[in-house]
């Protein structure tokens, strides 16, 4: 009998890893590997989409305003400059806190663009998210909501899109009017979503004297949440440091109660009476920075005081993000 010729196998053209187009993920993966997509280089497109990114807006100016704009203010606007200036035909760019029907861009009639800040994402970073949609609202045509969708894993950032040297200065509103401009011609779901948002905001106003600092109201009592940009361990020991020598309120009927964790920064919470206002808090949250600053330049290892406050700190704080 006739020996049989061994089997061999042709080989398929290799890719390399920046050529392999994107395909279902049980479709055999382009690379020529035999294996599914999902199972080869879809792993890693994957990975790299859901990455968390625990800072998204590092970099860019005003960062502390850009966590509070995208977690505790509920209604503000942002003017946004461009690196190059704004295209031909769009004539503003704003960022704001929410867009009616929870739209994550519009392109409205006259070619300006608003873009949405407070959208669920759908990777581990808001930034390349938020970029992939300004990208689409910019040559979007007039009168134009964009909807969400999964920004390519290798598209750029806001911090590639943005000018890195432009001014960011968050207005902060009593209510959502700003998002018609003519509101005798707003369709009857905008109006409708208009209502329901003016009638959810908490009154809200930012404090002019420091950074990020925000003034709310609520039934009960109010609050200063205070977006600081220090190292998380540094900053709870300073204010552990003024806690225990009982320098960390805003003034009479004030106090720390804790701190929010948000997109790699912390931001500390204060209670005040229901009778202090915004502009009441202004010199009291100047003076607190003061001697912040003081505590944030001391190395000395804290005392048992001090460790009890800073336990009592890090005990009552709640990661948003």
């Amino acid at each position: 009998m006739a020996k049989k010729r061994p089997q061999t196998k042709a080989k398929r053209p290799q890719i390399t890893d920046g050529e392999v187009p994107v395909v279902g993920a049980r479709e055999p993966c382009p690379c020529g590997s035999g294996r599914r997509y999902k199972a080869c280089h879809g792993r890693a497109a994957a990975h790299a989409v859901t990455e968390l990114v625990h800072r998204p807006f590092e970099g860019l100016p005003g960062e502390c305003d850009w966590v509070a704009l995208r977690e505790l203010v509920p209604a503000a606007t942002v003017e946004l400059p461009l690196k190059g200036g704004l295209p031909e035909g769009v004539p503003s760019l704003t960022l704001a806190t929410v867009l009616p029907m929870a739209w994550p861009a519009l392109r409205r009639d006259d070619g300006s663009v608003l873009l949405g800040l407070q959208n669920d994402t759908a990777s581990g970073d808001i930034s390349r998210d938020l970029a992939d949609t300004l990208q689409r609202a910019l040559t979007a045509e007039p009168g134009t909501p964009i909807e969400g969708r999964r920004a390519p894993a290798d598209g750029p950032r806001l911090q590639d899109l943005l000018d890195p040297e432009g001014a960011f200065e968050p207005v902060v509103h009593s209510g959502f009017e700003f998002w018609i401009p003519d509101s005798e011609n707003a369709t009857p779901e905008v109006a409708a979503s208009l209502e329901r948002a003016n009638a959810a905001a908490i009154p809200t106003a930012k404090l002019t004297g420091v950074d990020a600092a925000y003034w709310c109201e609520t039934p009960d009592k109010n609050h200063l949440r205070w977006v600081m940009p220090h190292p998380e361990e540094q900053l709870l020991d300073a204010l552990a440091r003024l806690h225990a020598a009982g320098r960390s309120n805003l003034g009479e009927g004030t106090r720390l109660v804790g701190s929010f964790r948000a997109h790699g920064l912390t931001v500390p919470v204060w209670d005040l009476p229901s009778g202090v206002g915004a502009d009441d808090i202004e010199k009291p949250a100047a003076e607190f920075a003061e001697r912040l600053a003081a505590a944030l330049a001391s190395d000395a290892p804290l005392t048992a005081d001090e460790r009890r406050a800073r336990g009592g700190l890090t005990n009552r704080q709640v990661t948003l993000s």
